[in-house]
């Protein structure tokens, strides 16, 4: 389980395609510090296991095993080498819970719509997919590249965020553009009482 605060901003070393998996490396320097197999942890809102590092340069190169199911539901598939990615270890039990509850189980894909700049801060709207337009509620919890965000504003098919200096600075939501592809995790408190909804009727 993760919090939607990231640690972190790593870089993509390599995405390795094998068969209908692949190796994602990413360079990183802080989430490190106590790196263990088997260890959990989110690239870009996606849940990961560390299967490997290299410490031989200063910044860590870092190991996750990418199953096909991954690649499908979420951008990893299109990083690259140099693409900056969003990190965070799994959250302590005895932590504070700062976002929300994030469990790096990504649900579907948006793209960045439009920006709109404040004095400080900035508005940005999301493309929201239909199937998932039903869990998402102003001011309610969404996970975008990882990142804990309250929505701001929400249509049929898009919702919109306000990104304070510290978000714009700390995560790679600031130099996202239009168009750019996101990784969306709904609220899962909304996910389940939406199933025992169906379940009850």
């Amino acid at each position: 389980m993760f919090t939607g605060i990231i640690e972190e901003i790593g870089e993509v070393v390599g995405l390795d395609h094998r068969g209908d998996s692949a190796v994602l490396t990413v360079s990183a320097a802080r989430i490190v510090d106590d790196l263990s197999h088997g260890a959990s942890i989110a690239v870009n809102g996606v849940c990961l296991t560390v299967v490997g590092w290299d410490t031989a340069a200063e910044h860590v190169a870092v190991e996750f095993d990418v199953m096909g199911e991954t690649l499908k539901r979420s951008v990893v598939g299109g990083l690259s080498g140099g693409d900056p990615v969003n990190l965070e270890r799994a959250v302590r039990a005895d932590a504070r819970l700062d976002g929300h509850v994030v469990q790096g189980h990504v649900d579907g894909t948006g793209v960045v719509v439009s920006r709109t700049p404040g004095n400080e801060w900035e508005s940005v709207r999301f493309g929201l997919p239909p199937e998932l337009a039903r869990f998402v509620a102003e001011k309610g919890s969404i996970a975008v590249d990882g990142v804990s965000l309250t929505v701001s504003a929400v249509g049929p098919d898009w919702f919109e965020v306000g990104l304070i200096p510290e978000t714009l600075r700390a995560t790679t939501l600031g130099r996202k553009a239009p168009g750019d592809p996101v990784n969306l995790e709904v609220d899962v408190l909304a996910k389940y009482v939406a199933r025992l909804l169906e379940t009850t009727r």
